[in-house]
């Protein structure tokens, strides 16, 4: 199933090929190993469970696939794995690219024909972000395939910049704390949804991709749209990379590190609820921070506090 790593073509000019079977074998252990960390974490998958692994035929989800096929051979417990991909009838759509793929990799697959491609483009004006309903579309036809095929986990390639992008997305043109979170119960309270490369970056997932040679198969309905706000924050985020190395890093954390009392939900902590009852709490956060450029209080003229 897994090809050797050592695609001299897809690594940087310059490098032997030793070297570069070297380093496309590390990143094929990285992956594993953070796509097996947020399944541990998160208890994404269980002994018994038929997962659903969604193959929309980009980097992401060839990569999510192919790491997935590889720990399940590993893996103490046994779970299913069934590709499925929804064909939307987008224009120019190759559809015999990933059935001889998924043929070649000797999974179980299913692909899905619906024209949403149709409906998208007679409802949203043209130039109108499409994302919306075309992920509403896709997702109320998935779960109807996967209770088609007994599976009970849906699992979807997003990775750590996706949940990061969403994140800002919904804070700076939301108005809201709410990322992509890596395990979820559906909308319509019947499926679980997983994201195992949840702590997997994309240029991890660009690199595997070329690596590994996956048949790339580009969506032409949002493709065209170059003003998207998430390509806003995209490139927002790589600055910030850019300039501040381990910024992006520092903010992905963040999310698994919230204070709720430190935040202004009404409904998430009880702030009217709370009185000074003047008992120490050592595991309680203090009131103020230490600030880290607070002036000395040896400073001359500096008046200190007396006390009686």
């Amino acid at each position: 199933m897994n090809a050797v790593l050592d695609n001299a073509a897809a690594a940087p000019a310059g490098k032997s090929a030793e070297k570069i079977a070297l380093e496309n074998n590390k990143l094929h252990k990285r992956l594993c190993r953070l796509v097996g960390q947020a399944i541990g974490d998160f208890n994404m998958i269980e002994d018994g469970d038929k997962v659903m692994v969604c193959l929309s035929g980009g980097k992401d989800s060839y990569a999510l696939l192919d790491i997935l096929m590889t720990l399940r051979e590993r893996a103490p417990i046994n779970f299913e794995l069934v590709a499925v991909n929804l064909d939307q009838k987008q224009p120019n759509f190759p559809d015999h690219i990933l059935p001889a793929y998924l043929k070649q990799l000797g999974i179980p697959f299913h692909i899905e024909n619906q024209d949403t491609y149709s409906i998208v483009k007679r409802l949203i004006p043209e130039g109108k972000t499409t994302c919306s309903l075309c992920s509403r579309l896709r997702r109320g036809i998935l779960y109807r395939v996967a209770d088609e095929l007994g599976c009970n986990k849906i699992a979807l390639g997003h990775h750590r910049d996706d949940i990061l992008e969403t994140f800002f997305l919904n804070m700076f043109f939301g108005g809201k704390l709410k990322g992509m979170p890596a395990k979820l119960v559906s909308d319509d309270g019947k499926h679980m949804v997983i994201r195992p490369m949840a702590y997997v970056k994309e240029e991890d997932t660009e690199r595997y991709a070329e690596v590994k040679g996956f048949p790339i198969i580009p969506c032409d309905l949002c493709g065209s749209q170059e003003n998207l706000q998430r390509k806003q924050i995209k490139g927002l985020m790589r600055d910030w990379e850019k300039k501040f190395p381990g910024r992006v890093e520092n903010i992905f954390s963040s999310l698994s590190t919230v204070v709720p009392s430190h935040l202004m939900d009404r409904d998430l902590f009880g702030f009217k609820d709370i009185k000074a009852d003047g008992q120490a709490n050592p595991l309680g956060d203090i009131a103020f921070d230490e600030e880290p450029c607070s002036t000395p209080s040896t400073v001359p003229g500096i008046i200190p506090l007396q006390r009686n």
